[in-house]
């Protein structure tokens, strides 16, 4: 695989490549080549050749965004760990990961120095604009080289080079390190683009991390497409639809938090929108509806960082016909759903969601963990799921997070989405809770859609009542402002147990 951005500086050299939305600064394909050349050659300079893991200490920045494209011209495995985790946590993810180098910004040196103190470590600078990206040479500290560059030619890289390592969100243990090969987000990106369709002037903004992988896959796909990343630091709702406008973004990716919040206060989103990738967390029907009615262009999308992103999105117009669904496998990928005993199940039937196709990982980091969750039908991602006649998704909930309540099973995310269907619920978590009597009983934490005391317990008992059996509904429920999750939008199912373990009541 080319160099994209080196590829793109030749065949379309003025063409933006990005645009920084607080201050609209942009670089065309042409001197976003001419930072990676020069970041590339300094990290070179350093030490740093291909194979080596460059690990990320850095903000979602306009310099982070060089360095991967630069990791990527040297051959090197971009390692994001991410500048919002405590010490204790990027030692665990240091643990599981052996890198090469580092990178930091003078806001996360500190962290980065303690974290990595042995290795070279080399801190970026935010370029101010494309003209002014050599004022400031960006600069190694402790444990750097001096060798003279040997960059000369981009690597090139095979199919089977892995080009990134990313951790999962860990909500059911340890977040594992997952290497990407160049081939993973290659197929992901070619995927994606026969489901969403690709435009030339296309822009994505992205307000996602770029330590995960929703934030990350924009970048590297926008750069494969020629088209221009428009990149948000951090989120605020008003701010983004704001720069949704501005900008004249094409796609955006959110998680459903994000969206709820900014329809919140806004009718709809900017006329140039086409897609609204929503992926990260179940969508409630509710907010699937809300866009309709609004004319927003809501893509629901079932992905992991496993599969490089995608693996099933929904067109408005299958969200409209099936409600529910997260849509029909991506181009090349296979869905399989398969019994306790790693059989595949009928049309209709729950059970796990096996995953296969040229996205997947070829096996986690760790030894230990490699090759475990591979079956004859692909990787086994933990998630119940059914397909319908049609091959399109309903996603249930996590295999781990099946409920047994009175010998029977109960899966999580059936019990929220009829939840989430009540008009005051905008969001609902699911999880069991010890019961003497049942073994484990339904607890459901609620957040409301408005006022919190637009909930109360006779409204959701009767509307329950109508839409689950008995042993579905919930018997212990709360209610919050805001449902706890990650900082990847995955519910924090231990910090929802926590809540209704302190505030849960009878329903």
């Amino acid at each position: 695989m080319h160099d994209p951005v080196a590829h793109r500086a030749v065949i379309t050299p003025d063409r933006p490549a990005l645009i920084r939305a607080a201050d609209g600064a942009h670089w065309s394909y042409r001197s976003l080549d001419d930072r990676v050349t020069a970041v590339a050659d300094r990290l070179a300079t350093r030490g740093v050749s291909a194979g080596d893991r460059l690990g990320v200490f850095t903000e979602s920045t306009v310099g982070t965004l060089v360095l991967v494209h630069a990791a990527l011209r040297l051959g090197a495995v971009f390692v994001p760990i991410g500048e919002t985790l405590t010490d204790r946590e990027a030692r665990d993810r240091l643990a599981r990961v052996e890198l090469d180098a580092a990178a930091c910004t003078d806001a996360t040196r500190a962290r980065a120095t303690a974290a990595v103190d042995t290795l070279p470590l080399y801190t970026l600078n935010e370029p101010s604009s494309a003209a002014a990206d050599d004022a400031a040479p960006d600069r190694a500290e402790e444990g750097s080289t001096t060798r003279e560059s040997s960059v000369r030619q981009p690597h090139e890289w095979s199919l089977t080079d892995p080009l990134c390592v990313l951790f999962t969100s860990g909500t059911t243990g340890a977040p594992k390190p997952v290497p990407l090969t160049a081939g993973n987000v290659f197929s992901s990106a070619v995927a994606s683009a026969f489901r969403l369709g690709l435009d030339p002037a296309d822009r994505w903004l992205v307000t996602l991390s770029v330590h995960h992988m929703g934030g990350l896959a924009p970048v590297y796909r926008s750069a494969l497409y020629g088209t221009t990343v428009v990149l948000r630091a951090g989120f605020d709702a008003d701010g983004v639809v704001a720069d949704l406008e501005r900008h004249d973004v094409t796609l955006v990716s959110l998680v459903p938090t994000m969206l709820r919040r900014m329809l919140a206060d806004h009718d709809t989103l900017a006329d140039s929108l086409r897609v609204v990738l929503l992926g990260g967390a179940p969508a409630s029907e509710t907010l699937i509806e809300r866009c309709h009615e609004r004319a927003v262009p809501v893509y629901p999308t079932y992905g992991m960082t496993e599969a490089a992103s995608q693996v099933t999105t929904a067109t408005p117009a299958l969200t409209r016909e099936r409600p529910g669904t997260v849509g029909r496998p991506l181009f090349g990928t296979t869905v399989t759903i398969v019994d306790e005993d790693g059989r595949s199940v009928g049309q209709g039937d729950a059970g796990e969601i096996v995953v296969s196709g040229p996205t997947i990982t070829p096996g986690y980091l760790i030894d230990d963990e490699r090759g475990g969750p591979f079956g004859p039908h692909g990787f086994h991602t933990g998630d119940v799921g059914r397909l319908d006649e049609t091959g399109s998704l309903t996603v249930l909930g996590r295999l781990d997070d099946r409920i047994l309540s009175g010998g029977e099973n109960v899966d999580p995310g059936e019990v929220a989405a009829v939840l989430t269907a009540h008009p005051d619920v905008a969001a609902a978590a699911v999880v069991g809770l010890d019961d003497d009597e049942w073994g484990e009983r339904v607890a459901a934490l609620l957040a409301a859609d408005g006022a919190a005391d637009s909930l109360d317990d006779e409204s959701i008992r009767a509307f329950v009542r109508e839409r689950l059996a008995g042993f579905k509904r919930p018997k212990t429920v709360a209610y919050a402002e805001a449902i706890p999750r990650t900082v990847s939008g995955t519910v924090d199912r231990d910090a929802v147990r926590e809540r209704l373990l302190a505030d849960g009541h009878e329903l």
